[in-house]
């Protein structure tokens, strides 16, 4: 099929992504993780704070909107840290942020959906740890890098 600038690739072939922003909130070389229930995803996993990036939000708004959900802070200022690309049944694409600055004390802001908020060191995590988070903090936090792949 062609078109004004030339040849079209066919859009039906381009798989469907979900995007998702992820929060490193880091104290005293501690991540902070939520450990997860009533989700219907990896309940009894700890997860750092996390959500799907929402029409018409940026991932950063999104990281934003998730920090403020589920822990009652308000992020003044992240940085890019990590993106993973993935599939699980479907494809996704991950950012990590690192919080720079934020104002509050970090709560579970969520009861109905995490059990307890707790710190981890990134060389001593827990082994019930969702697996791609994982893969992401050893990525980042042991390795220095900021790309990373995940497929089941």
């Amino acid at each position: 099929m062609n078109g004004p600038g030339g040849p079209q690739k066919r859009l039906d072939r381009r798989p469907p992504h979900v995007v998702a922003s992820h929060l490193f909130l880091v104290e005293d070389g501690r991540i902070l993780f939520l450990k997860r229930r009533n989700t219907g995803y990896f309940d009894g996993y700890y997860s750092v704070p996390a959500g799907h990036v929402e029409e018409g939000e940026t991932a950063v708004q999104a990281v934003i909107r998730e920090a403020r959900e589920e822990l009652g802070i308000t992020l003044r200022s992240v940085e890019f840290a990590y993106v993973m690309h993935r599939f699980e049944g479907h494809y996704r694409v991950d950012f990590f942020f690192k919080a720079l600055e934020y104002e509050g004390v970090p709560t579970n802001a969520e009861p109905e959906k995490a059990e307890h908020l707790a710190y981890f060191r990134p060389d001593s995590l827990p082994g019930n740890v969702v697996p791609y988070v994982k893969k992401a903090v050893a990525d980042y936090f042991l390795h220095g890098r900021t790309y990373g792949e995940f497929f089941l």
